[in-house]
């Protein structure tokens, strides 16, 4: 009972993200094709909230749930590979029409064919940790 908050804060993100349309295979459509600005406007707001958090975070002023400071490691030095991971994502983003967040929601609203796209990150997920230590920095 100690994480139904969490439950619940995780429900209420997916009705907001499904009355926003931000799960819509039709928007995601029309931003690869620079057709909208409803999509870039809902990431837009995304990244300033995350932006808000890290900061506010890094004043310990926000603790985990068990109370601990929340530390953001740094990132390793690396340019190529963030380049082909994002775009590995995006393409899977725009091939898929859903990001990780979304599969887990279009799944809930009765969408059942993303369990094969939820079973086939899983596998490529479980793939890359196999592969990391050979992949180039």
């Amino acid at each position: 009972m100690r994480h139904f908050k969490f439950l619940l804060v995780g429900v209420f993100f997916g009705i907001v993200l499904v009355k926003s349309e931000a799960v819509s295979w039709y928007r995601i459509y029309e931003m690869f094709r620079f057709q909208s600005f409803h999509m870039y406007g809902i990431i837009g707001t995304a990244i300033a909230c995350g932006i808000l958090f890290l900061q506010v975070s890094k004043k310990r002023l926000i603790k985990s749930t068990l109370g601990a400071d929340i530390f953001v490691p740094k990132k390793d030095n690396g340019f190529i590979r963030y380049v082909v991971g994002g775009i590995i994502f995006g393409l899977g983003w725009a091939l898929l029409g859903a990001c990780p967040g979304p599969m887990y929601i279009l799944l809930g609203t009765g969408v059942y064919s993303m369990f094969i796209v939820i079973i086939s990150a899983l596998i490529g997920t479980f793939i890359y940790g196999i592969l990391k230590s050979k992949l180039p920095d």
